[in-house]
């Protein structure tokens, strides 16, 4: 592809807001695309999964301007946004999160680098917390160490802390544009060809992995990712997995599949190791902990039914 040229759709930005329960955010992350003048066709799609705080209802009545796709029921983030993908009609396909405000002219800038620049397959904007300082979100791909230090907890202790350190890219000041492994995944630009021809996000990743998945694909096929200071958007976070054993297990099992495709038989026996690594330290801190015998026995249980649903992936 050269500069200029696309080869499906008109030159533009479909950008895709997957939402769930996050009514407010979501209200001001169009708002704030209603504000975004831009000098290229754009078009804005919410995939609502069942949200239950009339999130479809209310964006149908405020923004006319947007196309709806109201689910029944929770299709987790990579099947949402590969609905909006699908239904895009633009040659571009911006995955958004929806607690995020964009820039004026971020998404354009984003547009204008990959559509110039044909050996990327992807772009990203520095993130910003809401006052406006760097929110530093690119990462290095992970290998087998860090779930080791992190199941163990060893990573929080020197110097096995230069593990996560170096996983989330902490030598890196997030001042200037540079190529990346992993871009921040609120928000990331693609070709919706390439998007689509690559399977889009990999539903068997369905809340988890799914955006170091599609990078990993993107660099084996020689394709580069930039992260790109010129652009900014605000992004409000906090709105992640409860830390619990349902969404715990949802992680493991994510990530046991990515491992799996990543690195085949040896990956995923890595990943059994490593819950059982992870399960007998819970283990160890339920008995030696101050739980009288009632408060064991439900904790044990807990623990059991987090094995056991892990172990079904």
């Amino acid at each position: 592809m050269t500069p200029g040229q696309t080869n499906a759709g008109q030159l533009g930005v479909s950008v895709v807001i997957l939402s769930w329960n996050t009514l407010d955010l979501t209200r001001a992350c169009l708002l704030s695309l209603r504000a975004d003048t831009t000098r290229y066709a754009r078009e804005v799609i919410v995939v609502d999964n069942g949200s239950a705080d009339g999130s479809a209802q209310a964006i149908a009545a405020e923004f006319p301007e947007v196309r709806l796709i109201a689910n029944p029921d929770n299709r987790l983030y990579s099947e949402g946004n590969n609905q909006g993908a699908r239904a895009a009609t633009l040659s571009h396909v911006c995955l958004l999160n929806s607690d995020t405000e964009v820039k004026p002219g971020a998404l354009d800038t984003l547009l204008e680098f990959l559509v110039a620049h044909a050996d990327y397959g992807a772009v990203a904007p520095r993130l910003l917390n809401t006052d406006g300082t760097i929110q530093p979100a690119c990462k290095r791909f992970p290998g087998f160490l860090e779930p080791l230090f992190e199941y163990t907890q060893l990573e929080r202790h020197w110097p096995f802390t230069r593990w996560p350190e170096r996983l989330n890219m902490h030598d890196f000041d997030h001042r200037t544009s540079r190529d990346v492994p992993q871009p921040p995944g609120a928000c990331m630009l693609m070709a919706r060809e390439e998007y689509l021809a690559l399977g889009g996000l990999d539903p068997e990743l369905s809340l988890f992995f799914n955006d170091v998945r599609i990078c990993r694909q993107l660099w084996a096929a020689g394709r580069k990712i930039r992260f790109l200071v010129d652009a900014e958007v605000f992004h409000h976070g906090g709105a992640s997995t409860r830390k619990n054993y349902a969404g715990n297990t949802l992680h493991f099992r994510n990530r046991l599949t990515y491992y799996r495709k990543q690195h085949g038989a040896i990956g995923g026996a890595w990943m059994r190791a490593m819950l059982l690594v992870g399960c007998a330290r819970i283990w160890l801190g339920i008995w030696l902990g101050p739980k009288n015998a009632a408060q064991r026995k439900v904790a044990l249980d807990e623990l059991r039914q987090h094995w056991r649903r892990c172990l079904a992936a």
